[in-house]
């Protein structure tokens, strides 16, 4: 799930955090440290792989899902901004792109299709998954312990987390198929 997350545009609508969170808690229900450190490195070579996937979708066929005609969100002036932006900023926007929802998704496919130099993808990539996996689901199996101790915490926690992730992904599936109904726009992007 984190690799389809990662990689391609259908990964929008997947839990990626909420998942790996649940995975080191309940980990810590079956006392195994060990395969929460050992899930934590899979999962961030995973997360590697599965952004790198997702640019070199981006730079194949990024500027065709991007640039939408009138589009919002999705269109030729901003694929032009994401450019200019990932130029000046993109090791720290690639970085700062694991910890927000839809953002993770898209983030590789505009770098690939904006161009951005592919060894910095790579490096940032890289640095974003180490600081979002482990995090992630070391978290969760370290926070267990207080979910146990505070079974109303237990209770809020669960129905935020539901709230957020249904109206989020309903959101996003709501502003994703607006910019798709828009015809897309040939794009030449210099190398």
């Amino acid at each position: 799930m984190v690799f389809t997350e990662c990689a391609f545009i259908v990964g929008l609508f997947l839990p990626g955090d909420s998942l790996l969170f649940a995975a080191g808690v309940v980990l810590a229900q079956h006392h195994h440290e060990h395969q929460a450190w050992w899930l934590s490195l899979a999962a961030t070579l995973t997360a590697v792989a599965g952004n790198q996937t997702g640019y070199f979708i981006g730079v194949k066929t990024g500027h065709a899902i991007i640039a939408r005609r009138g589009g919002k969100v999705l269109n030729p002036e901003r694929l032009e901004r994401a450019r200019d932006f990932l130029d000046q900023r993109g090791f720290f926007a690639i970085v700062v792109a694991r910890w927000l929802p839809w953002v993770r998704t898209l983030a590789p496919l505009v770098a690939g299709a904006a161009r951005m130099d592919p060894r910095r993808f790579a490096l940032a990539t890289f640095v974003g998954a180490v600081a979002w996996v482990p995090i992630l689901v070391l978290g969760g199996y370290y926070a267990a312990g207080l979910l146990d101790r505070l079974p109303w915490l237990k209770t809020v926690a669960v129905v935020a987390s539901v709230a957020f992730f249904v109206g989020g992904t309903a959101w996003g599936i709501r502003r994703y198929r607006q910019e798709l109904r828009k015809p897309a726009e040939e794009v030449s992007l210099a190398e």
